[in-house]
C-alpha cells in the first residue's frame, strides 16, 4: 500500500509522527489478532505494546518488502505462539473490564448479547488444535493469505488451507452445539 511506503520513508528518517500512525492505524487489528491467538485482552495489549517498541528500533533501518500489516500480525502472532509455548497465559479478562470497552451506542441488554457471543467464540477457539487455531486467526483477524502462513508455519498451502477448513468446520460445530443447549 503506498501510504505505508510513504510512513516507513517516514519512519525511516526519524518521524515519530509516522510510528504513531502506524501504531493508531493497525493497533485494533493487531490487538483482535493477539486477543483471538491468547483469549487474554492484558496479554495481548502486552504483546503489541512490545512489537511497536521493537518496531520502533528497527526504524531507522526497516525496508518494507510486503504488506506492513502483515509484517506487523507476523510479529504478533509470533510473540503470542512464543507466550503461549512458555505457558505464561495470564487470566481471561473479565465482565468488567469488557464491559468499560462498550461503545455508548449500544444498550447495556445489546452489550450483554455481545459479551456473551464473544465468551462463546472464545471457548470455541480456545477448543481447536493450535495449528487450526493460529491458520484462522491469521487468516480472519491478520488478513495474511494462505501463502504467507505457509511460509510462516514452515508447511505446504494445501495444509494451510485444510487447517483453515477444518477450524471453521470445528468452530461451527462448537457454536452450534453451545446454541442447542
Amino acid at each position: 500500500m503506498v501510504e505505508d511506503r510513504f510512513l516507513v520513508w517516514r519512519l525511516n528518517r526519524g518521524d515519530a509522527a509516522a510510528l504513531s500512525a502506524v501504531y493508531e492505524k493497525y493497533r485494533e487489528d493487531l490487538l483482535r489478532l493477539a486477543s483471538s491467538m491468547l483469549s487474554d485482552r492484558a496479554a495481548a495489549e502486552d504483546i503489541v505494546q512490545d512489537v511497536f517498541v521493537r518496531f520502533a528500533g528497527l526504524a531507522p533501518t526497516f525496508r518494507l518488502t510486503g504488506s506492513l500489516k502483515g509484517f506487523l500480525a507476523t510479529c504478533v502472532a509470533n510473540a503470542a505462539r512464543n507466550q503461549m509455548a512458555a505457558g505464561r497465559r495470564r487470566e481471561a479478562a473479565g465482565l468488567d473490564e469488557a464491559m468499560g470497552l462498550a461503545s455508548s451506542a449500544v444498550s447495556p441488554d445489546g452489550w450483554a448479547i455481545y459479551s456473551e457471543r464473544f465468551a462463546q467464540v472464545r471457548r470455541a477457539m480456545a477448543e481447536l488444535p493450535v495449528e487450526q487455531r493460529e491458520v484462522v486467526t491469521l487468516h480472519l483477524y491478520g488478513d495474511l493469505p494462505f501463502r504467507q502462513i505457509a511460509q510462516w508455519q514452515k508447511t505446504s498451502i494445501k495444509t494451510v488451507q485444510s487447517r483453515y477448513r477444518y477450524g471453521l468446520d470445528k468452530l461451527r460445530s462448537l457454536l452450534n452445539s453451545e446454541v442447542e443447549e
